[in-house]
């Protein structure tokens, strides 16, 4: 346990590491939405849409795996800075996109550099989230206080990020919007790297590459119920929706363009504000503080399944309706904001589990391995945005997304209670 001594140093290394995680949440939720709605209006179909993000969610995979290990040999900062830096890299790339180029090397191109994006914002994740087990209080729910402070407050970030790049597309157009991010990230690199002051590991020389492999149960279960949340999130969340929303709102002009751009934009920054407010309140939601550890591991099991009521019930909507009516437009905004807020009590409680279920001299490499599952999840839920929406519209989208949570309910049922054996 980390002395009283120690604690104000920790606790300025979490409010650094945290702002930093905040300016890169920032630029990967307004280049998500730059990229979708620019790439749309060039005539991209929602599985080419779709096709633009696979790379980013593959890199994701690969990069969790070896970020861990990566985190344990040479350090959390070292992770940290290289996420901000690949990032500055990846935006600086994006610029030099040609208009004139084919679809297929664009497609190519993009996929390429939102491949860059995804290690550097997995790399940027696992540091953060890392970080926080080190650095909480252990007592009175500190640890799960400061997760879900962290992350719920990243969401909010990430929210304002979509806002800002539709805002960004609408009056600046794409290569400006997408260079003064580039330069506002390049500039808080550079405060983070003079600023940072001691508080994280540095890494140890006799780490090794196999240990990312969890021998815990609660953590590989935990990975797989991952796997299907964030799947069912994405599935929507990714392709489909916002090009339902873009066929709703706009008349193909560039002015009905411009006005769709702003209200998508804004629905879906409301949506993960309100994840991230909730997720940040998930503690006191939960009760968290007068309650047992295993009481919450039992709760990720009905969680998950007061979840999956939701697309259920939007599946039904859309089977009813003929077609975008008003009243189906109505009803999804509100089904998704209350899904979203649901979903945030369900990521929070994972996101605490994860760090519970670990032991500090292994965290990087059980959460590495952790978020590799969630970069599996969104990669599944992605490739399946844009083909459900495709082949069946909302019905086999919303429907799909219900299949996913049900297999996310199932896999936290498997959960064990005693976090002490469980954990080797």
């Amino acid at each position: 346990m980390t002395d009283t001594s120690a604690r104000p140093e920790g606790l300025s290394a979490y409010i650094a590491v945290t702002a930093a995680y905040w300016a890169f949440m920032l630029t990967d939720g307004a280049l998500r939405m730059l990229v979708l709605l620019h790439f749309h209006t060039l005539g991209f179909s929602p599985v080419q849409l779709a096709y633009l993000f696979v790379l980013y969610e593959i890199a994701g995979m690969v990069t969790n795996l070896c970020a861990g290990w990566i985190a344990a040999r040479f350090g959390l900062t070292s992770t940290l800075y290289a996420g901000l830096g690949i990032q500055v890299l990846a935006l600086l790339a994006l610029a030099q996109l040609d208009p004139t180029w084919a679809i297929g090397v664009s497609v190519a191109y993009v996929m390429v550099v939102q491949g860059a994006s995804g290690v550097a914002k997995d790399l940027a994740k696992m540091s953060s989230k890392s970080a926080v087990k080190l650095l909480a209080p252990s007592e009175d729910g500190g640890l799960f206080r400061w997760v879900a402070l962290l992350t719920g407050s990243k969401n909010a970030v990430k929210g304002l990020g979509f806002l800002l790049g539709a805002a960004l597309l609408a009056t600046l157009g794409f290569v400006w919007a997408v260079l003064g991010m580039a330069a506002i990230l390049a500039v808080i690199l550079v405060a983070v790297l003079i600023a940072m002051p001691p508080g994280l590991p540095k890494g140890r020389k006799g780490a090794k590459f196999s240990e990312v492999f969890s021998k815990s149960s609660n953590v590989n279960w935990l990975s797989v119920s991952r796997v299907f949340l964030f799947g069912a999130r994405d599935v929507w969340f990714v392709v489909g929706i916002p090009i339902y929303f873009y066929v709703v709102l706009s008349d193909g002009t560039p002015s009905g363009n411009r006005t769709a751009f702003f209200m998508i934009g804004t629905f879906m920054a409301v949506w993960v504000i309100l994840y991230g407010f909730v997720q940040a309140s998930a503690p006191r939601i939960l009760r968290a503080s007068s309650r047992s550890e295993s009481d919450l591991v039992y709760a990720a099991k009905g969680w998950a399944w007061t979840l999956s009521a939701i697309p259920a019930a939007l599946t039904v909507a859309a089977l009813t309706s003929d077609g975008p009516q008003t009243w189906l437009t109505i009803t999804l905004i509100a089904g998704l904001l209350f899904f979203g807020a649901i979903f945030a009590i369900n990521s929070a409680l994972h996101s605490y589990l994860i760090l519970a279920f670990t032991k500090a001299e292994r965290v990087t490499m059980d959460v590495g391995f952790y978020y590799m599952a969630n970069a599996g999840g969104r990669l599944a839920g992605t490739v399946l945005s844009g083909a459900t929406y495709q082949l069946g519209g909302l019905t086999l989208m919303l429907g799909t997304a219900t299949f996913m949570v049900g297999g996310a309910a199932l896999a936290a049922g498997r959960l064990r209670s005693d976090l002490q054996t469980s954990t080797t």
